[in-house]
C-alpha cells in the first residue's frame, strides 16, 4: 500500500515572533521511520509532501499495516511527524505529531489496501497555538481519501 501525507500551513510561513523563533532556530519537520526522521521541510517552507510503502495484510480478518514507517502495536498503529532544530549534520526533535491509522476510516484504510490508489492524508502543520502541530492528530483536523 501506498501513502502520501500532505502538509500546507507550516507554522514558520506566519508572521511573529513563534515564525520568525522556528525560522531562526533552523526548524523542519521530517516523517520518523524507525528511530531516524527523514524527508525533512524547513518550517518555513511552502507545503511539505511525504510518500512511502507501508505493508498492509489480512491478520484474523483485520487490516494491519508495517514496516519500516510504522510505529506502535497491532491495533494501534501510527505515523510520526517530528518537529526538530537541524544544526549540520543533527537533527534534535521536539515535538511530534502521531497520525494514527486507527483514525483513517475503514473503507478507505481498505481501499487503499486492495490496490484502489494511494492513500493521502491532508493536514494543516500549525498546531491552535500557532507553533507546529503536536499530538494526536484527527480528522477533521487531517482528511484521509483515497485517489
Amino acid at each position: 500500500m501506498h501513502i502520501r501525507i500532505e502538509g500546507d500551513d507550516l507554522p514558520g510561513r506566519r508572521p511573529g515572533a513563534e515564525a520568525d523563533a522556528l525560522r531562526r532556530g533552523n526548524v523542519h519537520v521530517g516523517v520518523q521511520r524507525r528511530s531516524s526522521v527523514v524527508d525533512r521541510f524547513p518550517a518555513d517552507a511552502e507545503a511539505a509532501v511525504w510518500a512511502f510503502p507501508v505493508d498492509s495484510r489480512e491478520v484474523d480478518d483485520l487490516l494491519d499495516v508495517g514496516g519500516p514507517w510504522v510505529h506502535g502495536r497491532p491495533g494501534a498503529r501510527f505515523l510520526y511527524l517530528s518537529w526538530g532544530v537541524v544544526d549540520a549534520d543533527t537533527f534534535s526533535m521536539f515535538r511530534r505529531a502521531k497520525l494514527l491509522f486507527g483514525d483513517i476510516p475503514t473503507a478507505t484504510l481498505r481501499a487503499a489496501h486492495n490496490g484502489a490508489g494511494v492513500l493521502v492524508g491532508r493536514l494543516g502543520l500549525t498546531g491552535p497555538d500557532g507553533g507546529p502541530r503536536c499530538a494526536r492528530v484527527r480528522p477533521p483536523d487531517i482528511a484521509w481519501q483515497v485517489e
